[in-house]
């Protein structure tokens, strides 16, 4: 079994500890791969010593933590086989052998899983640390439904048979690792923690997670699709008012709201494709076929919405404005999970 194990541990300037971590989790029974991210001259000694217990990839220009976690996960589909256990562990000593030994055991006993090392953020934690784990937190479970604790850590596990899958996941550097969780939504694979102990050394100081840069790369496609949206939802609410205003009189029944809520849909879905297909996600599928998916979408959020706005007006007697305010909020999320994960998939080049 122990020859099963992979340890993947990409790293960037790492301090002279990593030697000592590479034999320590070899010690508990890994094969080790480390990719040197394009890390300078002065760390080749580290990488030397490392080379002792480990096989070596090297970027020679720094290329970011999700594209070194893809050169090591393609070299590992390629020399081990699919039934083996990859764990990535960060370089910089925050995860102990004895932890990636439990990730490990728990992805041999849940196959098809991605197993998370979950960090308990209580204590003395560095504040961008917990600031930036409970905001990414929070923002995933808002648009996957799916409570995830840790949604920053490096430690994984995953059997190698997932390794095709999370090879073509968007994404070179800090993102990458929140775009597979985001995937593994999409894709229905089990997400599974596993309580680990919490290590920060010297306040975290040894990290190259950029606050700002990394941040936008984490959270971008989820900020640009809202603001897409909120522009799709400025021009729906406005045709909305308009037609209701024109069609009150016009109408028994309350026919004049579903007449003015699929008027205004129409116009706002044509804006809300076309932006989202060119700015949001970026697609390369054919346009027809994307749009024939989007607007099969579309119809469906509209019947739903409809529905739903028909009996919040006319049902319940709510102000036909607040109506339209709640419905649009609550179709918001099943439009964003629908697109980024079965309409607009992107794939890489």
């Amino acid at each position: 079994m122990q020859n099963r194990r992979v340890a993947l541990i990409p790293a960037y300037q790492p301090n002279s500890g990593m030697a000592q971590l590479v034999q320590e989790i070899k010690d508990t029974g890994f094969q080790i791969v480390v990719v040197d991210d394009g890390s300078s001259p002065e760390k080749e000694e580290v990488f030397r010593m490392a080379a002792k217990n480990a096989v070596i990839l090297k970027h020679n220009e720094n290329r970011g933590k999700g594209r070194a976690l893809k050169t090591g996960l393609d070299y590992i589909y390629s020399k081990f086989s699919a039934d083996c256990v990859v764990v990535t562990v960060d370089a910089d000593g925050q995860h102990k052998p004895n932890d990636v030994e439990r990730v490990c055991k728990e992805a041999e006993n849940h196959a098809g899983c991605l197993i998370l090392g979950s960090r308990k953020m209580k204590g003395d934690i560095p504040l961008r640390s917990r600031f930036g784990n409970t905001v990414t937190r929070l923002v995933y479970q808002l648009f996957t439904k799916i409570r995830v604790y840790d949604t920053q850590t490096g430690l994984r596990a995953f059997e190698g048979a997932l390794i095709p899958k999370f090879l073509g996941i968007v994404g070179e550097r800090y993102e990458y690792e929140m775009n597979v969780l985001l995937e593994c939504s999409g894709c229905h694979i089990p997400i599974k923690e596993v309580s680990i102990e919490t290590v920060y050394l010297d306040n975290n100081s040894s990290s190259h997670f950029d606050t700002l840069k990394d941040s936008y790369r984490i959270y971008k496609e989820i900020l640009k699709f809202s603001a897409a949206s909120f522009g799709s939802f400025l021009i729906d609410y406005g045709m909305y008012s308009l037609l209701t205003a024109i069609t009150a009189t016009g109408f028994a029944n309350g026919g004049a709201v579903a007449f003015s809520n699929i008027g205004a849909r129409i116009v706002s879905a044509v804006f809300n494709y076309m932006v989202n297909r060119n700015m949001v996600f970026q697609s390369k599928e054919n346009p027809v076929k994307s749009a024939l998916k989007y607007f099969t979408l579309a119809v469906g959020i509209l019947v739903g919405n409809t529905i739903m706005l028909e009996i919040l007006v006319n049902a319940i007697g709510m102000n036909h404005y607040v109506g339209k305010l709640c419905t649009e909020f609550i179709f918001f999320f099943a439009s964003w999970f629908v697109q980024s994960h079965f309409i607009f998939q992107k794939k890489e080049e």
